[in-house]
């Protein structure tokens, strides 16, 4: 039995996309989309049963009706192909107030065929081309869902913390709870949208602000599955092999903090007599992230074209990539820089930024320490040391100021 395994597709993503006047879309959203589509056209050819889905379709709550269109025609392209999906609900795929409808809850009121939603706690029985599977499912689930079920005035008591830790007891009760309902002659995977102990981040941290639950590996990688296919965290790793825990990680690059990431899918395939699971990362080549650096010294005779000779030497990276150019060089020869020919040099790039970091001679400031050559969140660290900030509040402040920090310079506008 073949089974391809994705998640996180964010449909929706727009940072450093060029806007198409003919279509008034992002390039970005191509440039998922044709992730999206070699999938479906390696599912096709490699005649799989069963694709996997595990949460998150859009970046927004309330995605656009082009974006809802674009995901059902690929969606729909498997399933006429005779590919049962599954898609499970991800915390970006819940509606803002409970009530409204998931985004990927259209297909089970219209009742598409082979097209499988699970938007809680259950186990499927999916009848594929090579036989039946069991699908468990975890989606994202709601701390207050969650915490609803028991004692309320008991938790307005207890710290973020120790309401996690509750959480996490309860997620881990419905994980055996589920491996408890399965038949052992069929083999079975489950699907679950959440962040397990010892993952690896990825830009996830940047689109979902406040703390989290997590589940321990030791809770989830149950032998009871023969396949553990994650969702949530945006890079690509496996946590056990035995049985398979695996997030795929996100089909696109989202921002420069996936630059090196490997990005792509699942292709996992299940003997269903002697219960073997192999797996095999699949991958996809897709929009190129590049950073250059580059410091400029204050003998320079001509910075820019210095400048200019670095970027040359690398057109073949920049050619279609987005481009993030860091300069380094002294306040007094900044003036000297040409932008203009600096920008031309950048022109084959699909996007690009450039920043410049002017280095002044050190001065002491108040709190003992040089405040040039900081960076924002070092500076923060430093201030918040010197109020004498509590290690608690320090620690939420300075990945409030991370993110916020990393949210600006995803953003910044071409030089």
């Amino acid at each position: 039995m073949k089974i391809l395994h994705f998640a996180d597709l964010h449909i929706g993503v727009e940072n450093y996309g060029r806007f198409d006047s003919a279509t008034g879309l992002s390039s970005r959203l191509a440039d998922f989309l044709a992730a999206f589509d070699r999938l479906v056209a390696y599912a096709i050819e490699n005649k799989v049963d069963l694709v996997v889905f595990s949460g998150d379709a859009y970046k927004s709550r309330d995605p656009s009706q082009t974006q809802q269109r674009e995901f059902a025609r690929r969606i729909s392209t498997l399933a006429n192909n005779g590919i049962q999906v599954f898609l499970l609900v991800g915390n970006h795929d819940l509606p803002n107030a409970t009530g409204r409808a998931t985004t990927t809850e259209i297909f089970d009121t219209l009742n598409i065929a082979n097209v499988h939603v699970s938007a809680k706690a259950e186990v499927r029985l999916i009848n594929t081309r090579s036989g039946l599977i069991q699908v468990a499912s975890l989606p994202w689930l709601r701390r207050s869902s969650v915490l609803s079920v028991s004692n309320q005035k008991e938790e307005k008591s207890l710290s973020i913390e120790e309401l996690n830790q509750r959480v996490e007891h309860y997620l881990a009760g419905i994980i055996e709870n589920l491996a408890g309902q399965l038949d052992k002659d069929i083999p079975a995977i489950l699907s679950a949208h959440l962040s397990v102990n010892t993952a690896k981040l990825g830009s996830e941290r940047n689109i979902s602000i406040g703390h989290e639950p997590t589940v321990m590996l030791s809770n989830i990688a149950n032998p009871a599955f023969d396949y553990i296919a994650l969702g949530h965290i945006h890079k690509q790793q496996v946590l056990s092999s035995s049985p398979p825990v695996v997030y795929p990680g996100s089909l696109e690059r989202l921002d420069f903090g996936e630059e090196k990431d490997d990005k792509g899918f699942y292709l996992v395939e299940i003997d269903s007599l002697s219960r073997k699971t192999e797996f095999e990362f699949i991958k996809l080549e897709g929009r190129r992230f590049l950073t250059i650096e580059h410091t400029v010294t204050a003998d320079s005779l001509d910075p820019t074209q210095e400048v200019i000779n670095i970027l040359q030497s690398r057109q073949p990276e920049i050619k279609d990539a987005i481009v993030r150019l860091k300069l380094e060089l002294p306040a007094e020869i900044g003036g000297q820089l040409r932008d203009n020919d600096i920008r031309e040099a950048l022109r084959e790039a699909h996007n690009f930024t450039v920043s410049k970091n002017f280095t002044r001679s050190s001065r002491q400031r108040e709190g003992g320490f040089k405040a040039e050559g900081l960076d924002p969140v070092q500076a923060l660290e430093h201030y918040l040391d010197a109020r004498q900030t509590s290690a608690q509040e320090k620690k939420t402040l300075l990945e409030y100021g991370r993110r916020l920090y990393t949210s600006l310079d995803s953003k910044q506008t071409k030089v």
